[in-house]
């Protein structure tokens, strides 16, 4: 045990931690510190007003169910163990070394909100968007435009996971359908004049390798104005396929539903949403005024494995918007190493490992942590990151005995800290204030809630000169 390490526990105090990001897997990091043996004082940090991360900037409105994620987050931040601090910046209204001044620890949970790329010719043009851009626009987000070009009547979504049916949902519905959610009035506006009539979802691969879940499927048939559509020469598998069908429930459950809509009569709803497998973007197709005109796709064909190969046949398809969802990129964290590629901070089961510029010999940056998203990648569904919180948490405790105990860990430092600096940072008492805000605007109308965008407008909900 170091000598550091002795006076922090001879001074007898809870360990302190700050978590920055305070979605889901902050939010479960601080869970799993709390029930753990050990006496935590726990600071969650966030740069938006208001907490829950994906759950209230990346989840389609129209999933109440996924949206109920939040009760059992409520309960997390009621705990007097844990404190919110929102509208602070990492990196610029405060730094890791800042952080290392009033913590002990310090955990990274700051997912991926960026679009990861698609390097087809085309892809710059006017009218090609990126998923997370829309989403962020249709939930809300403070810091993205009011309003969203939906002049196309035919779109494109690139895509088979759920974000991508998401979009074409949110896209393929009107305005009228998505009032009774949270959504605000800028958004409302926009959907409603919303000229899409067709949107076409495609795939690079075949039914059996589709990343949605059942349920978000089976959703898109539940509505009054969307026709799903499927081709029947679409539904095709091989011995790959078959194996994943045998060894995934959701593959098999996702695969006889797309057989039974191949096979059924087109119905006369007004809205047709076609989803297209064995096609792979080429190229977007753009007019002499640099705007999306089409977009080019090669046929695929399975290799016997579940995996494809270009045909050389190639399809064109009439559509002035092209989405792109093909999965989500972390972005930089100031001060950390950071894999490009990947989109993630280089870790060991959550520890944060030194590059070659980081001052030391050690293998690890002492007392910093990653969990969630911008640990993995974004890949799978809001409870895996359970299991990320718990394994990062585990090796926290491991090495906390020899962590070099925080210069300043009393818990008022660093809100004293905050105000000297003329940061507005809201807490939990403040969401709460936001939350009645919020449904008090959904009231008069029946509804449950009406998001606040404008940050202005959120702060002053949640009084950040109240504790």
């Amino acid at each position: 045990m170091t000598e550091h390490s002795a006076d922090r526990q001879s001074a007898d105090r809870p360990l302190r931690i700050a978590i920055v990001g305070a979605g889901p897997a902050g939010i479960y990091a601080a869970d799993a510190l709390m029930k753990s043996d050990a006496e935590v004082s726990i600071d969650l940090y966030e740069r938006m007003p208001a907490p829950f991360g994906l759950i209230r900037y990346g989840v389609a409105p129209d999933h109440p169910r996924i949206k109920g994620i939040v009760t059992a987050l409520h309960k997390v931040l009621d705990k007097p163990q844990v404190r919110l601090l929102g509208n602070i910046d990492y990196g610029s209204d405060i730094t890791l070394e800042d952080l290392r001044r009033f913590y002990d620890a310090v955990i990274f949970s700051t997912g991926a909100n960026a679009d990861r790329a698609l390097p087809i010719q085309g892809i710059d043009l006017e009218g090609s968007f990126g998923a997370a851009d829309f989403v962020s626009w249709y939930d809300g987000h403070p810091d993205v435009p009011r309003s969203w070009p939906l002049e196309a009547e035919k779109v494109a979504v690139l895509g088979v996971g759920n974000v991508a049916l998401d979009v074409a949902r949110v896209l393929a519905k009107t305005g009228d359908e998505l009032l009774p959610t949270e959504i605000p009035p800028n958004v409302y506006a926009g959907l409603r004049a919303n000229k899409a009539l067709e949107v076409h979802v495609f795939g690079r691969r075949g039914p059996a390798q589709a990343k949605f879940t059942p349920l978000e499927l089976r959703e898109l048939d539940h509505s009054p104005n969307i026709e799903v559509i499927v081709d029947p020469e679409d539904i095709d598998y091989d011995e790959g396929s078959e194996a994943a069908r045998r060894h995934s429930k959701q593959a098999d459950m996702v695969c006889n539903t797309l057989e039974q809509w191949a096979i059924r009569d087109v119905g006369a709803r007004p809205h047709k949403l076609f989803l297209h497998f064995f096609e792979s973007p080429a190229e977007i197709l753009g007019d002499e005024h640099g705007k999306v005109a089409g977009l080019r796709t090669e046929r695929t064909a399975l290799d016997g494995t579940g995996n494809v190969k270009g045909t050389g046949e190639f399809n064109t398809w009439d559509v002035q918007a092209v989405y792109r969802a093909v999965g989500y990129l972390s972005q930089n964290i100031a001060q950390l190493p950071f894999d490009d590629q990947a989109g993630t901070v280089p870790n060991e089961a959550g520890r944060v490992l030194a590059d070659e510029h980081a001052d030391g010999d050690g293998r690890y940056l002492p007392g910093t942590y990653v969990t969630g998203w911008i640990k993995r990648g974004p890949v799978g569904l809001i409870g895996h990151t359970k299991g990320d919180a718990n394994e990062t948490i585990a090796c926290l405790l491991d090495d906390a005995p020899n962590f070099t105990p925080a210069p300043e860990p009393e818990p008022d430092a660093v809100t004293g800290w905050l105000e000297s600096k003329g940061i507005p940072f809201t807490t939990w008492a403040g969401w709460y204030r936001l939350d009645a805000h919020e449904r008090a605007l959904g009231e008069p109308q029946g509804r449950e809630r009406v998001k606040v965008v404008e940050r202005d407008e959120m702060l002053a909900a949640s009084e950040p000169h109240k504790r």
